[in-house]
């Protein structure tokens, strides 16, 4: 697929959705970029590989688009579609043979030479939040439980609000709060200033143009 048309992009979801249930397929691919960076991040989470990771996008965009004609709407399309993305990591999770892996080294935080203390009293001309801190950030997220886990993604890196997050993650706003203070409260007090939001759990463009290729060639 060659690049979107900027003033498509700034489609709402509804509008994209309307036009997709019309017939016009190419639309699809707008929503596949849109929303690439938050299913990574939601499958990662699990502690999937990259690769099984790409391969659960790939069927939950597949799902989406399939099943569309349904969407009513009595939610957003992300909330609908992330639901979509959890469920199969759910199952994933949930068979006897699934790979799991981090992808990292096996270092733990304190083992690693980039310390929180070290990066936070570098050359102040130095970007603090460089890749390195973001493998520690990343090492540190996954030890969460993953019910806190996928809390802390939502609302933390991607920005969700409480009442998306709820609707999502299918629990009382109240929950959301709670599960999101003992989030914060396991990871340490420098990481919880100091993560980045860009380079945890990133999926780069490549990758997100395979993923457009990939999900096109089954619908």
């Amino acid at each position: 697929m060659g690049k979107s048309d900027p003033l498509k992009s700034c489609s709402s979801d509804s509008e994209l959705v309307q036009k997709i249930k019309a017939g016009e397929k190419c639309y699809f691919e707008i929503l596949i970029r849109r929303y690439n960076g938050v299913l990574y991040k939601i499958g990662r989470s699990y502690r999937i590989s990259h690769d099984d990771v790409q391969d659960l996008m790939q069927e939950t965009y597949i799902a989406a688009y399939q099943n569309l004609v349904k969407f009513e709407e009595r939610s957003s399309y992300k909330t609908w579609l992330i639901r979509i993305m959890l469920n199969k990591c759910y199952h994933w999770a949930q068979r006897p043979a699934h790979r799991v892996t981090s992808g990292f080294s096996e270092l733990s935080p304190t083992e690693s030479n980039y310390t929180p203390e070290s990066m936070l009293y570098a050359d102040a001309g130095q970007e603090i939040l460089n890749r390195e801190l973001g493998v520690v950030l990343e090492k540190c997220i996954e030890k969460l439980p993953v019910e806190y886990r996928t809390v802390f993604i939502l609302r933390e890196l991607e920005g969700f609000n409480i009442q998306e997050t709820a609707a999502v993650a299918n629990l009382s706003e109240s929950n959301v709060k709670v599960r999101l203070n003992r989030a914060r409260n396991m990871l340490r007090k420098e990481l919880e200033k100091w993560y980045p939001h860009a380079t945890v759990y990133e999926f780069n463009l490549i990758y997100c143009d395979q993923m457009v290729e990939r999900v096109f060639q089954q619908i």
